[in-house]
């Protein structure tokens, strides 16, 4: 059963908001990017430089989008935007002058910053602010109606806080620092969503983008395409099972899972093969004291997914000998 959080009652899967942290960068920016993609907007080999003219510096010309959604543009993986800039603007010009570290394609390299430009990239070519283009295009079509950047004032009360301040639980507030700099929307993270509406986008994601109607929302082809297993157990803006590990995804998934972690707790897991999915949300940066917090998250995370298999493997079972499909 759900435990209390702070005295704000029962966690509800169908109403409590959470901070996705880097969920936003798969359950917002890349199937963004997918859908501009689909429209022959975005071509993914092209240089970031011809989407984003700021992109300046020695050796970025070679930077493709494509190198951005694999975390192999050559850029760090983080940069404190909100120490080293006075606001959004500081901070963009620093995201679009920092320098590279490693030459495009050499190395992968898991960072903030790829998902940032690939952020103002959809901004770029729809000539709409992200949320605005992900509310729209991509969430309101999948019903994730309660799924949104800067929640206002009076969904913040069914958020889980992620902080304290005083004594005083903070919720409905962005954890991360950088994207509440960059005013609260980025392609990295500061989205909030609810369990049932992350299952309704990983059924999205099961299906290869096609809608529960059967309108199709994104290709097939695209759905593939981007999450086919890559470098280094990166797909593009996905990771993929590491399957010599049961951190995270157990040993039950198959090798063609994908998924994604956030910071803050949250987690989730594709596994087309299996036909399943697996989400997982919590707040544990509200106890930042608790010792070895993530570590502990990500035996959860392969245990449940685990649990998840096996739960499934027994309910075919049973359809099957009480005479019912005989395929799950």
């Amino acid at each position: 059963d759900a435990l209390p959080i702070c005295g704000s009652g029962v966690p509800s899967p169908d109403s409590t908001l959470y901070d996705l942290a880097s969920l936003t960068k798969i359950v917002a920016t890349t199937p963004a990017i997918m859908l501009l993609m689909d429209r022959g907007l975005i071509d993914l080999d092209r240089p970031v430089r011809d989407y984003l003219a700021g992109f300046i510096g020695e050796g970025k010309d070679a930077v493709t989008v494509r190198h951005l959604l694999s975390h192999t543009s050559g850029l760090r993986a983080f940069l404190p935007l909100n120490t080293l800039a006075d606001d959004a603007e500081d901070a963009r010009e620093l995201v679009m002058s920092e320098p590279l570290r490693w030459r495009p394609g050499a190395r992968v390299e898991y960072s903030d910053l790829n998902a940032i430009l690939l952020g103002w990239i959809v901004e770029a070519v729809s000539q709409t602010p992200l949320d605005e283009f992900v509310r729209d295009e991509l969430h309101v079509p999948l019903g994730m109606n309660q799924t949104q950047f800067n929640l206002p004032r009076p969904a913040r009360a069914r958020a889980a806080p992620i902080n304290v301040w005083r004594g005083h639980p903070i919720r409905g507030v962005i954890h991360d620092q950088n994207a509440a700099r960059l005013n609260g929307v980025a392609g990295h993270a500061g989205l909030y969503s609810t369990g049932r509406e992350l299952a309704l986008f990983a059924q999205m994601q099961l299906r290869r983008g096609t809608l529960d109607d059967g309108v199709s929302l994104l290709r097939p082809e695209t759905v593939d395409a981007f999450t086919r297993p890559g470098r280094g157990h990166r797909a593009l803006g996905w990771t993929t099972n590491d399957t010599t590990s049961s951190d995270d995804t157990g040993t039950l998934l198959s090798p063609q899972a994908y998924g994604h972690g956030g910071f803050t707790g949250t987690s989730i897991w594709i596994d087309p093969s299996h036909n399943v999915f697996v989400v997982l949300l919590t707040n544990r940066v509200y106890a930042p004291r608790t010792g070895r917090s993530i570590t502990r998250l990500k035996a959860v995370r392969g245990r449940l997914a685990d649990a998840a298999l096996r739960l499934k493997e027994r309910s075919c079972r049973l359809l099957m000998a009480l005479g019912g499909a005989a395929r799950c």
